[in-house]
């Protein structure tokens, strides 16, 4: 099981990019105006970009060490 909850730089400057453009995009909706909440949708959608490439440059959760497999027949002779 995993504690971490995410807090990474990559997940933290996701959620604060998709904050910032829920904020934009749901501000320009009450004044009724699209041009600012298609601007806001796209700070959304940067958000997911900006995550997805500072996990893939190594600022995301560690990829899990894979565990070399044991056969049942090995595990059953040990006990």
């Amino acid at each position: 099981m995993d504690s971490s909850h995410g807090h990474t730089p990559a997940a933290w400057t996701g959620v604060i990019i998709a904050f910032i453009g829920f904020c934009v995009a749901g501000a320009f909706m009450v004044m009724a105006n699209p041009v600012g909440f298609w601007a806001g949708m796209a700070l959304l959608a940067l958000s997911a970009v900006v995550g997805g490439a500072m996990s893939a440059a190594g600022l995301g959760k560690p990829k899990a060490q894979s565990l070399p497999a044991v056969a049942p027949e090995a595990v059953a002779s040990e006990v």
